[in-house]
């Protein structure tokens, strides 16, 4: 963790930094063929950052025969484990090096705080790539139970060109999670970052250069959906894609796999995650910063995010009067300030979004906040109201929490998983017992008990129902995704014995 006691000149830090704004392609910066570019700008300020390169289909095209070409040639694939190793292992250190200037870029780029870019974002992106360096030497093939006819071996091989498509809320940490593991596993890789959200990105691949990642190996495709991810989806010559973000569009992916070449689709999406507190909880005030943290973390702008508080009636007003405490600590302002817990939504459409919800709030029972503080900031607001209003069940993506208050333990764990998502949930009880079996009742791939939480790079996260399948990020589980199993049949009998 960065220590923030010195609390640097973050103005002076990012008047700075210089802004990588063209795609990366076999291993250089390029301008995007049509030689169009889009503005990325500061959500905070509204301040022009960069004119990136805005890619399209011929782009796309370029990265993918780089990455096929780097692929089928060995240069990385091939390359000896610890060699692959050490190379993600110079990057860990290099990103190290540089993690105050990532954080200050990611922090401008995205609204994020500086306080989550220095505390959690950036050190944690370090922590999982050297996590997953660190296991390129460790995960054996397999030999099966045999006769003494034969052996049968199972080794894992990389599924070749591999398109990762990264969400805007976490794009640092998201990419560490998808290249960490893909490119571990020997793949090369054609990524595309949330156009909101590219500056990062870019930095990295640039670093990844300096560590010696072969050329080819790690192409960055900068610009919209339909322009880069549509054809990065559709392509004949990529093997599989894994994708982070909304539920909708995590549809379109699985349709351009079906019209293509039935490439693998590994899917993480959309959640409206249950925080569900007993009666019997112990700890209110620690109760709430979770719940609080769970909510507002990031404004709200997290898939696991714990935005449904499921209490029960006889600890409501309690803990209500401890969450409405805790939420008036997290501060709204600067994102540069590291005195502040939240800072802007990610753009001016998400904004309106978000913008929307709050106005449906007006006419719930509003417990705190509500308020629209500056453009693009809203301050964290918790409000009271049905399990089926519109609040507590589609994904706000914004400081929204909403409170459902329930008689019983079932009916808390049917409101919970009363919801097309499952991907996290929570649950607080002194009793192991009642909490394990709430735990086990709970419909989603990731449920903390007396904590919120996403677990941590050692364990599987993905989601159950429409919060995504296919894979899971994290944990030695990740390589599975990108990595095929072939199984190689060696016949021992002697022919010429007889045998």
């Amino acid at each position: 963790m960065t220590d923030l006691l010195s609390t640097p000149d973050y103005k002076a830090i990012a008047s700075g930094l210089s802004f990588p704004m063209q795609a990366f392609i076999d291993g250089s910066f390029r301008p995007a063929l049509s030689g169009r570019t889009f503005t990325t700008t500061n959500p905070a300020t509204g301040e022009a950052l960069a004119e990136i390169a805005a890619c399209d289909a011929e782009d796309v095209d370029l990265a993918v025969a780089a990455a096929r070409a780097a692929f089928e040639d060995g240069r990385w694939s091939k390359l000896h484990p610890g060699e692959r190793k050490e190379t993600l292992l110079r990057l860990a250190a290099l990103m190290q090096e540089h993690a105050r200037d990532l954080a200050v870029l990611e922090s401008l780029d995205a609204g994020k705080t500086i306080f989550d870019c220095e505390t959690v974002d950036v050190p944690e992106t370090i922590h999982v790539i050297k996590w997953h360096a660190e296991l390129i030497d460790k995960i054996y093939d397999q030999v099966s139970p045999a006769s003494d006819s034969h052996i049968a071996m199972v080794v894992r091989e990389p599924v070749g060109v591999v398109g990762l498509v990264l969400p805007w809320n976490f794009p640092l940490l998201m990419l560490a999670w998808k290249i960490g593991p893909a490119l571990a596993a020997g793949c090369s890789v054609v990524l595309k970052p949330a156009a909101e959200t590219t500056l990062s990105t870019l930095r990295v691949a640039e670093l990844a250069a300096e560590a010696g990642l072969p050329a080819g190996v790690l192409n960055i495709v900068t610009g919209s959906g339909s322009a880069v991810g549509e054809p990065l989806g559709r392509h004949p010559d990529v093997d599989m894609v894994s994708f982070t973000g909304s539920t909708a569009t995590g549809r379109r992916f699985l349709h351009y796999s079906a019209d293509s070449n039935l490439k693998e689709v590994v899917l993480e999406l959309g959640g409206k995650n249950p925080c569900v507190v007993l009666d019997d909880a112990e700890d209110l005030e620690a109760v709430a910063a979770h719940v609080v943290n769970g909510a507002f973390w990031n404004m709200g702008q997290n898939c696991s995010a714990g935005s449904r508080l499921i209490v029960q009636r006889g600890i409501r007003d309690r803990l209500l009067d401890k969450v409405r405490a805790e939420a008036a600590t997290w501060r709204v302002g600067d994102p540069l300030d590291p005195a502040i817990r939240v800072g802007s939504l990610v753009s001016q459409a998400h904004f309106d979004k978000v913008a929307g919800y709050l106005e449906a709030a007006q006419s719930e029972n509003i417990l705190f906040g509500g308020r629209i503080v500056a453009p693009g900031f809203i301050e964290p607001t918790v409000v009271e109201t049905a399990r089926d209003s519109k609040l507590a069940v589609e994904e706000i993506f914004g400081p929204i929490l909403t409170v459902v208050v329930v008689d019983s333990v079932d009916e808390a764990i049917a409101v919970a998983n009363d919801t097309e998502y499952g991907l996290a949930a929570s649950i607080f009880s002194a009793n192991g017992r009642r909490a394990l079996r709430g735990a086990r009742a709970l419909r989603a791939g990731t449920v903390t008990v007396n904590s919120f939480g996403e677990g941590d790079v050692t364990t599987p996260f993905g989601g159950y129902k429409q919060s995504g399948f296919g894979g899971r990020d994290n944990s030695i589980h990740a390589h599975d995704q990108y990595t095929q199993l072939k199984t190689i049949w060696i016949d021992l009998t002697d022919h010429a014995a007889g045998d």
